[in-house]
C-alpha cells in the first residue's frame, strides 16, 4: 500500500489523530526523498494497559505509510524513573513488555516482520553512549532536566538524581536509534524540546517528533499503571473489564474527562473505523456510527445513555483481549508474567485494622507479607557494655529519627565495639519496645549466623552509600506499608522470620527473594547459607 501512496498522504496517515507535530517541514522534506525512521520507545514498569491501544495504532499507520518502525523497550529508564523497575526484574520486564506489546499488535492485525524491537541497555551502557551522557549533563541545567521530566518522571518530595538523567537519556535514544523522528504522547512534550534544543549541540540533528493526545483514566484523570481502578489491564478476565467500565467516570450528557467516551474516540474508531451502541429496542436498538463526533453528539444531548455506552464498549473491548488472553493463557507467558510482577503485598484489613491496610495491629486475616516488616537502614552512633549485663551492649542507633534509637543486642560474644561503632547496619523498627535487664530496646539489630562451635554471628549489611532511615524491602513487595507496631500475639516477625536466610552468595532473601534498599542489594560477609534473626 506504502508505494502507492504519494508523500502527502503519507504524511497525512502519519500525523491523523495526534495531538502536535514539532518539525512538520523535516518530515515532509524526508518523505520526498525516502521512507521515515520513526520510533517509539516505552519505560518496562507497570503492566501494559489497554490505552496502549493508542501508540499501537498509530504505529499501525506508520507502517501503512511505510515507516521503519522501531520499539524502545526501555528498561534503564524504568529503574531511573524512581526505581519503579528493581533491577532484577529488569529483563523478566522487557520479555513480559515485548511479548504483550506483539500481542496486542497482532490483535490489531499489525504485521511484526516490519517492525524493528530494541533493548535499551543493548546500546545504552556503551562507551561511547556513556561519554554522550557525561557531554550531556555539562550542558543542561538542573532547572531544564528537571522541567523536562516534570510529566514522566515519577515526582517525590526526594527526588533522585536518576530522574534528571532520564530526559537526557530520552534524547540521545534519537541519535543511538538512527532515526528522524520519536513518537510518543503529549506528556512528553518538553523531553522532546529538550532533544531539540541540545541534540545540535552535540553535533547531532534535530528531530521532528509526533505527539499523542493522553487518553483520560475510567477515574477522569489520566490512564496510569500504577493506579489500579484508573485503568483496564489487558490480561483482565472478562468480569473485571465489566465491573471496572461499570465504576468508570461517564456522567450524563458529559463529555469532559470522559475517559469511557475519549477510549472510542483514539482507540476503538481509529482500529475499527465504526462504533456500535448496542441497546434495547424499546430505547431505538443498535446504531452503528463511522463518525466519532455523532457519537459524541448524541451522547452529548443524552440520547445515549452511560449504560449504554459502557456495555457497547464493553464488547468491542473484549474482541480485542480475547487474542492477547488466549496468548497468555500457555503456562510459560503465565510464569513470565509472574515472575516480572510478582504479587504486590496488600495488608488485608481486618478488625481493628486501620482503613487501607498495612497500619495497626491487623486482624485476624491480615497476609503474612514481608513488607509489614518496618526495617530499615541504621548507623550506630555510639556502642557501650550494659551496666547490668556482661553479655550485652547498649547501642545508640541512628534510623533518620530525630534522636537515635536505643538498642540493646547480645553480640559481646561475636563482635567488639570497635567492630560496631559507626557501622552500617539493619535494624527491624516497629516490634514493641522490650525492657532488657532494665534498659528498653526500641528496635532488634539484624544479623545472620550460622550454629555451631563455635557458633558465628555477622551484622548485616546494606549497600554502601546507603544513609540512616533508608527503608529495606523484599524484591516484589516493595509497594507495601510496613505495620505500625507488630502485634506480638500474632507472632508476625517470628512466622516471618523462619523464611529469612543467607544465600551461597552471601545475599540476605525471604523465599529465595532479595532483601534491598534502592541502592541494591543487603548482604553479610562470609556467612553462606545463615540463618537471619
Amino acid at each position: 500500500m506504502a508505494e502507492q501512496l504519494s508523500p502527502d498522504e503519507k504524511f497525512h496517515l502519519i500525523t491523523r489523530n495526534l495531538q502536535e507535530v514539532l518539525g512538520e517541514d523535516k518530515l515532509k522534506q524526508v518523505l520526498q526523498e525516502r521512507e521515515l525512521k520513526v520510533y517509539w520507545g516505552t519505560a518496562t514498569t507497570g503492566k501494559p494497559h489497554v490505552a496502549y491501544f493508542v501508540p499501537m495504532s498509530k504505529i499501525a499507520d506508520f507502517l501503512k505509510a511505510g515507516c521503519e518502525v522501531t520499539i524502545l523497550f526501555a528498561d534503564l529508564h524504568a529503574f531511573l524513573d524512581n526505581m519503579k523497575a528493581p533491577w532484577e526484574l529488569l529483563e523478566l520486564r522487557v520479555q513480559y513488555y515485548e511479548q504483550v506489546i506483539k500481542a496486542m499488535l497482532e490483535s490489531i492485525g499489525v504485521p511484526l516482520d516490519k517492525l524493528k524491537f530494541v533493548k535499551g541497555t543493548d546500546f545504552q551502557l556503551s562507551r561511547e553512549y556513556t561519554l554522550d551522557v557525561y557531554r550531556l549533563s555539562s550542558m543542561v541545567t538542573e532547572h531544564d532536566a528537571k522541567k523536562a521530566g516534570a510529566e514522566v518522571v515519577k515526582q517525590v518530595e526526594h527526588p533522585l538524581l536518576s530522574g534528571l538523567l532520564y530526559p537526557g537519556l530520552q534524547a540521545l535514544d534519537e541519535e543511538y536509534l538512527k532515526v528522524d523522528a520519536q513518537f510518543g504522547g503529549v506528556d512528553q512534550r518538553k523531553i522532546f524540546t529538550l532533544a531539540e534544543k541540545y541534540l545540535p549541540s552535540l553535533g547531532y540533528a534535530k528531530r521532528s517528533h509526533l505527539m499523542n493526545p493522553m487518553v483520560p483514566g475510567l477515574t477522569g484523570a489520566k490512564m496510569s499503571s500504577s493506579e489500579e481502578e484508573s485503568k483496564i489491564d489487558l490480561l483482565d478476565k472478562k468480569e473485571d473489564v465489566k465491573k471496572k467500565l461499570k465504576k468508570a467516570f461517564c456522567e450524563p450528557g458529559n463529555i469532559q474527562n470522559n475517559g469511557v467516551l475519549s477510549f472510542v474516540k483514539h482507540v476503538l474508531f481509529p482500529l475499527c473505523g465504526d462504533f456500535c451502541i448496542k441497546r434495547d429496542a424499546k430505547w431505538g436498538g443498535d446504531r452503528v456510527y463511522t463518525v466519532f463526533e455523532e457519537v459524541e453528539k448524541d451522547f452529548a444531548e443524552e440520547v445515549v445513555h452511560p449504560g449504554d455506552l459502557k456495555a457497547s464498549v464493553e464488547v468491542a473491548l473484549n474482541k480485542l483481549l480475547d487474542p492477547i488472553r488466549r496468548k497468555f493463557e500457555s503456562p510459560e507467558l503465565r510464569k513470565l508474567t509472574n515472575s516480572a510482577y510478582p504479587d504486590p503485598s496488600k495488608t488485608k484489613t481486618g478488625k481493628g485494622a486501620k482503613a487501607g491496610g498495612g497500619g495497626g495491629a491487623g486482624g485476624e486475616d491480615d497476609e503474612l507479607v514481608p513488607s509489614r516488616l518496618d526495617i530499615r537502614v541504621g548507623k550506630i552512633v555510639s556502642v557501650e557494655k550494659h551496666p547490668d549485663a556482661d553479655s550485652l551492649y547498649l547501642e545508640k542507633i541512628d534510623v533518620g529519627e530525630a534522636e537515635p534509637r536505643t538498642v540493646v543486642s547480645g553480640l559481646v560474644a561475636y563482635l567488639s565495639q570497635e567492630d560496631l561503632q559507626d557501622r552500617a547496619v539493619l535494624l527491624l523498627c516497629n516490634l514493641k519496645p522490650q525492657k532488657m535487664r532494665g534498659i528498653e530496646s526500641q528496635a532488634m539489630l539484624l544479623c545472620a549466623s550460622v550454629d555451631g562451635e563455635p557458633r558465628r554471628v555477622e551484622p548485616l549489611d546494606p549497600p554502601e552509600g546507603s544513609s540512616p532511615g533508608e527503608r529495606v524491602f523484599v524484591e516484589g513487595y516493595e509497594a507495601g506499608k510496613p505495620d505500625d507496631k507488630l502485634n506480638p500475639k500474632k507472632k508476625v516477625w517470628e512466622k516471618l522470620q523462619i523464611d529469612l536466610k543467607v544465600s551461597q552468595e552471601c545475599v540476605a532473601q525471604w523465599r529465595d527473594k532479595q532483601l534491598m534498599t534502592k541502592l541494591g542489594h543487603i548482604t553479610c560477609k562470609t556467612l553462606k547459607g545463615g540463618n537471619i534473626s
